[in-house]
């Protein structure tokens, strides 16, 4: 454009005299100012229209949260403990494989010292099979956090690449405030923060991607579709409601609520069969990288871990607006004791692991070193199924309700915190300068098939300034579903072993505002809601001593809290 100017401008000033009235010095600087100032008007206006043009190529929504939770548990219990292989443990000892143990500087002498009823019992020749070793603990207690507030922020971008071509993704950051460390203390598996759950865990005040993919749709002409990337597998029917948001995942939200990479091949079938919304999808996704990141250079054979490779089918049967009917079928393939993540580590672990650091870390109370954390061995496959109906009524009311079926498939290898749905069998070694025994995990104690279930039900009604909602769901010992990144402050409600009922009320202030105000009450009946490592032990039996749990098990909580949602 500037170069058109500078032309007309140079044109202008070539016209010969007499062809024109003979301009003064004065004329032509004037006449050069205003045509100087027209060319950068037009400059700036089509700079900005370009600017304006390139970013609306894409489009930008989203969503604020600011909630303030009030977290009270009842009776939590921290009640440490390993099982320990005392044929393997007597075996090692008589050998002399420990030393001397009437000597306090051998490796068994000073184990025994440590631990006079061991020793008591390694005298009278008590310690045989498999059986506990305890840890000092048994702390029983009632926790409150009275009042917790967080932030929510969560920008949605969406593109149109070609007329069938979209790509869609979400920046999420999700903080409680006066904290951006990114890590927390390992005292639940709520507080482990990896890729999986980093949507709805609070790391920080930055953002992270939480969905980034695209979808290539009408391939060939046809009603087929694919869609690669960081999937939507978040918030999932029929989660929604709560929410008080339109669908936000493809899965059930009652099995998946878990951030993962995949792959999605669908069919939009209601052509074929007259059924309005009717499509199948075949997912395909990776949960866990083994090696990539890992050390792998170093090959260190004490870490036996695999991917983990998610699959299965997801079928909308029925989709038209009023009735939705979704069947879901998967399999998590070579799941590992764990996955890769960041943890504050937790003092109490040093006082029963590793007495020598613990020596120093006794210095720091208040200090917890961060270190990233990935899992050990592989311990089976997971399956999955489940089949959800929600239905709109024209008077207002929605209502829902959700059956599904976990089964884990063990093969009887453990880490630290055990094996699938079992607890692991611990072994003494001597470590590398034969200075002390250790406990390793050796194997799990059962390679069963576990089967669990969990049914969930909600209602949700018209109500003076807005609607009511009641929900309750429930899950069995082996329930254990991937809802880890369910962002719910106690833990994920839908993975509960045991049962949750929750009430709430939506203030609807305008079509793009609102107030929640509601209440969770959490009954556990075992141990180890959210995670498929370790086996579930009923809660009581931890409080009287007669189980064992690494981390604290919490009998009852509840959480009251009240939020303010902007939608722009």
């Amino acid at each position: 454009m500037r170069k058109l100017f500078a032309l007309l401008l140079v044109a202008a000033l070539a016209v010969p005299a007499t062809a024109l009235a003979a301009p003064t010095v004065e004329d032509l600087q004037k006449k050069i100012q205003e045509l100087s100032a027209e060319l950068e008007d037009i400059s700036d206006r089509v700079d900005r229209n370009g600017m304006h043009a390139a970013t609306d190529r894409i489009s930008w929504y989203g969503d604020m949260r600011v909630k303030a939770d009030t977290l009270h548990y009842k009776d939590v219990t921290w009640n440490p403990g390993i099982l320990v292989d005392f044929d393997d443990f007597g075996a090692k000892a008589m050998s002399g494989a420990f030393g001397d143990p009437a000597d306090p500087t051998s490796p068994l002498g000073k184990m025994l010292i440590q631990n006079p009823d061991l020793a008591t019992a390694f005298g009278m020749g008590l310690l045989s099979g498999v059986g506990p070793f305890a840890f000092p603990g048994g702390q029983k207690s009632d926790i409150n956090n009275d009042i917790l507030y967080t932030t929510r922020l969560r920008l949605g971008m969406k593109a149109k690449v070609a007329s069938n071509v979209n790509f869609s993704g979400r920046l999420s950051m999700y903080k409680n405030w006066g904290d951006s460390t990114g890590s927390k203390v390992f005292d639940s598996w709520n507080s482990f923060t990896m890729d999986g759950t980093d949507g709805g865990n609070t790391t920080g005040d930055w953002l992270r991607v939480e969905r980034a993919y695209f979808d290539w749709k009408e391939i060939g002409g046809s009603d087929a579709y694919l869609s690669i990337g960081r999937r939507p597998s978040t918030y999932g029917p029929p989660t929604q409601f709560r929410e008080n948001e339109m669908r936000g995942g493809t899965p059930t939200g009652h099995l998946v609520n878990f951030n993962f990479d995949g792959i999605t091949v669908g069919y939009h079938l209601s052509e074929l069969t007259g059924i309005e919304g009717q499509t199948i999808r075949f997912c395909y996704g990776q949960g866990f990288e083994s090696e990539w990141g890992n050390g792998e250079l170093f090959n260190d054979n004490s870490v036996n871990t695999k991917d983990t490779h998610l699959g299965g089918l997801n079928f909308d049967a029925l989709n038209d607006g009023t009735n939705f009917l979704q069947f879901t079928l998967f399999r998590a393939m070579d799941v590992n004791d764990g996955f890769k993540g960041v943890i504050a580590f937790p003092n109490q672990f040093a006082a029963l692991f590793a007495p020598t650091l613990y020596q120093d870390l006794q210095k720091f109370p208040n200090f917890n070193f961060v270190t990233r954390v990935q899992p050990s061995t592989v311990i089976g496959d997971i399956n999955l199924a489940g089949v959800g109906f929600t239905r709109e009524e024209m008077n207002g009311i929605k209502w829902f309700a959700s059956v599904s079926a976990t089964q884990t498939d063990s093969n009887g290898k453990a880490g630290m915190f055990g094996g699938m749905l079992s607890d692991a069998v611990f072994q003494a070694e001597l470590n590398a300068d034969g200075s002390e025994i250790i406990m390793t995990p050796a194997r799990a104690t059962s390679s069963d098939k576990e089967e669990g279930y969990g049914v969930y039900v909600g209602l949700q009604i018209p109500a003076p300034a807005g609607k009511l909602g009641l929900e309750y769901n429930y899950g069995s010992e082996f329930w254990t579903p991937f809802t880890q990144a369910q962002d719910d402050m106690i833990g994920s409600k839908l993975a509960t072993r045991g049962q949750v009922g929750e009430a709430y009320y939506i203030i609807d202030i305008n079509p793009n505002m609102f107030i929640k105000v509601g209440g969770l009450y959490y009954d556990y009946e075992y141990t180890g809601s959210g995670s498929p490592v370790g086996t579930p032990h009923k809660i009581e039996d931890v409080q009287n001593g007669t189980a064992f749990s690494m981390l604290p098990a919490v009998d009852k909580a509840w959480d009251g809290y009240a939020s303010l949602t902007v939608q722009f």
